[in-house]
């Protein structure tokens, strides 16, 4: 588990990130602990670990963000919800993706996780997160159709779900991907961000806009 605290106008920031279910899906619990809220990004599997993490945090649950409607990353939010009573959060262009639920979990061998319509509808600008940390929802595109990137300016900060990776992108050939659209994706809405910006993608190590931009073979026709 990688745990952060950092200190903003004497408030204090909790920020961690660890890998759940067999896919090692990134889960980010991000903690306001002043006024003891917090959100969680991506709960794919392993909601007792999440639920036990925020009540040693002493956090509430006020909202359940997720990136793509892939089963390692929403698997677990509706059994989160029934715990907590935090609303879902979804981009609607996935919604087929969750009547596919019982397909995805064929493909990987595993028992289908109950799943509902979102609560709200993840839109391209919506804010979302906490008053303190809040973030503006960018509409990416391509792995997906209804994925999303969190970016939290104030923090320099982008969850990037599976569009972008450390030296890689997402793929794009599973149902409602395009490779052209999470290129364009990637092109117009994140490399446009600042190159210190750090990246907390949905599977693997943290990066930075910068240095994908430097290294990243798949974006080398981008710049």
């Amino acid at each position: 588990m990688r745990s952060q605290r950092a200190s903003s106008y004497n408030k204090t920031m909790i920020l961690e990130t660890f890998p759940v279910g067999p896919l090692q899906c990134n889960c980010t619990i991000l903690g306001d602990e002043e006024a003891g809220e917090a959100i969680v990004i991506d709960p794919g599997d392993e909601v007792g670990r999440i639920q036990r993490r925020l009540a040693e945090l002493g956090l509430k649950l006020k909202q359940i963000l997720v990136t793509h409607a892939h089963i390692d990353h929403i698997g677990g939010a509706l059994k989160l919800k029934s715990l907590t009573g935090a609303p879902i959060l979804l981009n609607e262009k996935d919604v087929p993706l969750l009547k596919m639920m019982a397909m995805q979990a064929a493909w990987l061998r595993m028992e289908a996780p109950e799943t509902a319509p979102p609560d709200e509808n993840l839109t391209e600008g919506l804010i979302v997160g906490l008053d303190r940390y809040p973030a503006q929802v960018m509409h990416t595109p391509g792995h997906t159709q209804g994925s999303v990137c969190l970016h939290f300016a104030p923090l320099n900060m982008l969850i990037a779900g599976d569009t972008l990776f450390a030296g890689s992108i997402g793929r794009t050939d599973l149902p409602g991907g395009d490779s052209r659209q999470i290129l364009d994706s990637i092109q117009s809405r994140l490399l446009v961000l600042p190159d210190e910006t750090r990246v907390l993608p949905g599977h693997g190590p943290a990066t930075t806009i910068g240095a994908e931009r430097k290294s990243n073979p798949f974006l080398r026709t981008l710049i």
